[in-house]
C-alpha cells in the first residue's frame, strides 16, 4: 500500500473493515454466524457462517466458512432509511451492507435489513440464499420468531409481522388515534436508551413465539431541536427530539402483545422509575430493569406475561448512581439469575435464585480483586464475564460454572482462597513484560463453544479463536480470519506506566525514529478522559492514531484519570458533581509524572487534543491551565452540559434545576475571557449527539471577550466524522495547527 496513514485509517474506517464481528452461536455449538466485509477497504459487510463438526472432539482443523449474504451479489441497495441511519449513528456503525442480523432458536435462518428491505437467509449448509421477505419498506430491526416462521420488524413507527409461509404482512401494533405522526413509536428504542444505555432494541419475542414484549415510546414531550445544513440553504432543517438535561424524557411503556393484536400493559412504578434500561425474554417470565431518573435506584422485575403484573426481584441503591452493566440480567438453565452488585470496592458477579436476590442473601461468586465489566453470555449453567483485576489496562474473560470460576483468557488465575493471582511480571506495566500475555479480550459462548476475540500488545489486529469444551477443558477448534489491513506505521513505541500518586494508567508514546537523549520533544496530550471511555488498554490497536502523531515529532501521552472505567466504582464516582476539576487535575498529574519518567519531554511545549468528552477536556485545559497547556484542538466538544442529554449528564451533575452550581462549574462559558492560548474548535454541522450549538455558543463567548480562536465547521458531518476525505484531512490540519502553535509557545511552564 502507498497510502499515508491518515488516508489508510480513513479508508479502512479505523482498520475495522475486514475484521469479523457480531458473532452468534447455535444452541448446539456447531455453527457460528458472523459479519465481515471481504477486505480491509471494503465497506460492504457480508454475513458468513462457520460450520463445525457435530462432534466437539473432532479434528481441530475441521470446520469451513460459507458466505451466506453478499449485499452486492443480490443487488441490494445501499441507501438506508433515516431511522436506520439514526440507529447506526447511536451505535457508531461506520460500515454498510449487513450491519445486524437475528436468528431463530434453531439457528436455521436469519433475518436482516439492507437499505430498508427485509431479507431472510437459511444458515444450514444446504439452505437457500437470501430472499426478500415480502415486508414493507422502510423496514428496520427485523427479528424472526423462535420457530423461524414469522419475522417482526418496525416500519414507520409500527411493529409489523410478516408470515413467511403464508406470504402475508400486517401491522401488529402501531400509532393510532390522537398520536401525532413521528411522536409515538412501537418496537424502537428511544434516543437516550440507544445513545447512553446500550439498549438498541424495543421488542422481544416470547420463547414460544406466541407474543412479544413491545416498548411504546411517546416523544411528544421531548424538546424539538432543528439541525440545519447551512451549506445547502434550500434544504429544510432536520427535526430531532433531543432530551437535554433538565427537560422531559420520552415516556416509555411496555406491553405484552399477542399475535392477534390484543395486549396487556406491563405495570411498574414508572413515575419513580422512568428509565427502561434492559429487557429480555429468553426463557420463563420476561425480565426488565428500570431505573429512577436520578439513577440512584434500580429495580430488577419479573413480568407476568398473562397479566402484565411485575414482581420485585432486586432493588439496588447508591448515593451517587448505579451503572447499567451489559448482559444482566441473564437466566441460567436452572432458573438462577446472573446479576452484579458493588461490594468491597469492586463490581462482583452474583448467580442466585430469585429469592436470594430479593432477600439479599446472594453471595458474590467473583473475588473482590476482579472488577466485572460485563456478562458476556449465559450458556446452560455457565456464565461468561469480562473483567479486570488490579491491572485495569487488561480485560480478560472468565467463566463461572459448576466447577467455580476459571480463566478463559488473560494472564490471571484464581487461587484456592478465591483471590486473583497474576501470571507474569508487573514490570510489564513499564514496557518490559511479555507482551503476548497482555491483552483485551471479549467472548461469546453457546452449546459448549466459545468464540474468543483478542487484541494484545504483541501486534496489530484482531485474533479470533474458536474453543470447544472437551473432557479436559476447552480446546482450540479453529480460528476465524481477520481481513483487516495492517497499519502503515513505522512501528509502535509505547510504554504503559502508572503515573503519579493516583497511579493514573498512562501510555507514553515516542516517535519510532527517536533516539533517547538526542532531542527534546514537544508533548501532545491525547485523552478522552471521561466516563465510559477507557483509552489506556493493553492493545496495540488502541494507539495507532497516537503513534502517528508521535511520528510527526511529538511525545504523546494518553491518560485515563478519575471517572474513566475499569478501576472500580470508587474511581468512577470521583467525578460526581464535577466533570471539570478532577479530570483536568489528573491530566496535569499524568503529564508531570511522564516528564519525570522521561527527560526527553519538553514540558514548556505542551498541546492537547481530543474529541467529544476529549474535546471538552482539551478546551477546558487551555482555558483553566494555560500555565501547563499551550495549545488545544477541541473536536465536537461539550461546552455547556445543559445542552447535553438527560441520562448521561444528570448521572454526574444531577438535575440542573436542583444543582445549578455543578453545571456552572463544569461549563466553559465563564472561562471564555481567560483564553490566552491557541485554540482550534472542530465540529460537524450534522452532529445530533453533541450539537454544533456547543461550539457556536463558546465561539460567541470568546468573540464577546475579544479572545482569538479558530473554528472549523464540517458540513454534513455527524459526531463520527467518518467521511474519508474529512477523516484524513482532519489529522493533517491538526498537526499543522499544533506545530505552528507550539513553535510560538513561551519557553517556560509551571506544573
Amino acid at each position: 500500500m502507498t497510502d499515508t496513514f491518515p488516508r489508510q485509517q480513513a479508508r479502512t474506517r479505523h482498520f475495522s473493515l475486514g475484521a469479523p464481528r457480531s458473532f452468534q452461536i447455535s444452541a448446539d455449538g456447531s455453527r457460528i454466524a458472523f459479519l465481515r466485509s471481504k477486505g480491509g477497504s471494503d465497506p460492504v459487510t457480508c454475513l458468513w457462517v462457520l460450520d463445525l463438526p457435530a462432534d466437539p472432539q473432532a479434528s481441530p482443523a475441521a470446520g469451513s466458512e460459507r458466505l451466506v449474504v453478499d449485499p452486492i451479489a443480490i443487488g441490494a441497495g445501499m441507501d438506508e432509511p433515516e431511522e436506520e441511519r439514526a440507529r447506526r449513528e447511536r451505535s457508531r456503525e461506520q460500515a454498510g451492507g449487513v450491519v445486524a442480523f437475528a436468528t431463530d432458536a434453531g439457528f436455521t435462518m436469519a433475518a436482516l435489513a439492507i437499505a430498508g428491505q427485509v431479507y431472510t437467509a437459511e444458515l444450514t449448509p444446504d439452505g437457500h440464499g437470501p430472499r426478500p421477505a415480502g415486508a414493507r419498506s422502510p423496514a428496520i430491526d427485523p427479528r424472526p420468531d423462535p420457530a423461524g416462521r414469522r419475522v417482526a420488524y418496525v416500519c414507520n413507527g409500527a411493529l409489523r409481522i410478516t408470515d413467511l409461509a403464508a406470504g402475508t404482512d400486517a401491522e401488529l401494533i402501531g400509532p393510532h388515534g390522537d398520536d401525532r405522526p413521528g411522536d409515538v413509536t412501537y418496537g424502537l428504542a428511544e434516543f437516550v436508551a440507544a445513545e447512553e444505555m446500550g439498549r438498541m432494541r424495543g421488542y422481544w419475542w416470547a420463547p414460544d413465539g406466541s407474543a412479544l414484549l413491545v416498548a411504546r415510546v411517546d416523544n411528544s414531550a421531548v424538546n424539538r431541536w432543528f439541525i440545519a445544513d447551512p451549506a445547502n440553504p434550500g434544504k429544510p432543517p432536520a427535526e430531532v427530539g433531543y432530551p437535554a438535561a433538565g427537560t422531559p424524557n420520552a415516556l416509555v411503556q411496555l406491553m405484552i402483545v399477542n399475535l392477534d393484536g390484543s395486549s396487556v400493559p406491563v405495570r411498574w412504578d414508572a413515575g419513580v422509575f422512568g428509565y427502561l434500561t434492559t429487557a429480555s425474554w429468553d426463557s420463563g417470565a420476561p425480565l426488565i430493569v428500570v431505573q429512577s431518573r436520578d439513577q440512584r435506584r434500580m429495580q430488577l422485575l419479573a413480568v407476568d406475561p398473562q397479566t402484565g403484573a411485575t414482581s420485585l426481584l432486586r432493588d439496588d441503591a447508591d448515593a451517587c448512581w448505579l451503572d447499567i452493566v451489559p448482559g444482566v440480567p441473564g437466566r441460567l438453565a436452572d432458573g438462577r439469575i446472573a446479576w452484579t452488585a458493588d461490594a468491597d470496592g469492586a463490581r462482583r458477579l452474583l448467580v442466585a435464585s430469585e429469592r436470594q436476590l430479593s432477600d439479599r442473601t446472594a453471595e458474590p461468586v467473583t473475588p473482590p480483586d476482579l472488577q466485572v465489566r460485563a456478562v458476556l453470555s449465559v450458556d446452560g449453567d455457565t456464565v461468561l464475564v469480562s473483567g479486570s483485576d488490579a491491572e485495569s489496562t487488561e480485560v480478560g474473560v472468565w467463566a463461572y460454572g459448576p466447577g467455580g470460576l476459571s480463566r478463559v483468557s488473560g494472564d490471571c488465575t484464581v487461587r484456592p482462597d478465591g483471590t486473583v493471582r497474576r501470571d507474569g511480571t508487573k514490570a510489564a506495566l513499564h514496557g518490559h513484560g511479555a507482551a503476548e500475555h497482555r491483552g483485551v479480550h471479549g467472548a461469546i459462548r453457546a452449546g459448549g463453544t466459545t468464540v474468543l476475540a483478542s487484541r494484545s500488545m504483541a501486534g496489530h489486529g484482531l485474533t479470533v479463536t474458536v474453543l470447544r469444551d472437551q473432557p479436559a477443558g476447552p480446546a482450540v477448534a479453529t480460528t476465524i480470519a481477520s481481513l483487516a489491513e495492517q497499519p502503515a506505521l513505522g512501528g509502535l513505541r509505547v510504554e504503559l506506566v502508572r503515573a503519579g500518586r493516583r497511579e493514573i494508567r498512562t501510555a507514553l508514546l515516542l516517535p519510532s525514529w527517536h533516539q533517547p537523549g538526542s532531542a527534546r520533544l514537544p508533548v501532545l496530550m491525547d485523552p478522552y478522559g471521561g466516563p465510559h471511555g477507557q483509552r489506556v488498554l493493553a492493545s496495540a490497536d488502541a494507539y495507532l492514531t497516537s503513534q502517528w502523531f508521535a511520528d510527526q515529532g511529538f511525545a504523546v501521552i494518553v491518560a485515563d484519570g478519575r471517572g474513566t472505567p475499569g478501576r472500580g466504582p470508587q474511581w468512577d464516582r470521583a467525578v460526581a458533581g464535577d466533570l471539570a476539576e478532577p479530570v483536568l487535575e489528573d491530566q496535569v498529574e499524568a503529564l508531570a509524572a511522564a516528564g519525570e519518567f522521561n527527560s526527553d519531554l519538553d514540558l514548556s511545549k505542551v498541546a492537547i487534543r481530543g474529541w467529544s468528552f476529549g474535546g471538552y477536556l482539551s478546551a477546558l485545559a487551555v482555558l483553566r491551565r494555560p500555565d501547563v497547556f499551550h495549545a488545544a484542538v477541541a473536536g465536537a466538544p461539550v461546552t455547556d452540559w445543559r445542552l447535553y442529554d438527560t441520562h448521561y449528564t444528570e448521572r454526574y451533575l444531577g438535575h440542573p434545576d436542583h444543582n445549578p452550581a455543578a453545571y456552572d462549574q463544569s461549563s466553559l462559558f465563564a472561562d471564555a475571557p481567560k483564553l490566552s492560548r491557541p485554540l482550534m474548535i472542530i465540529h460537524g454541522l450534522a452532529d445530533d449527539n453533541v450539537v454544533v450549538a456547543h461550539t457556536l455558543r463558546l465561539s460567541s463567548a470568546l468573540l464577546a471577550a475579544g479572545r482569538p480562536h479558530q473554528v472549523l465547521p464540517l458540513s454534513g458531518v455527524t459526531h463520527m466524522a467518518s467521511q474519508e476525505e474529512v477523516a484524513e484531512n482532519l489529522l493533517l490540519l491538526q498537526v499543522d495547527f499544533l506545530r505552528r502553535a507550539l513553535d510560538s509557545a513561551p519557553a517556560t511552564a509551571t506544573m
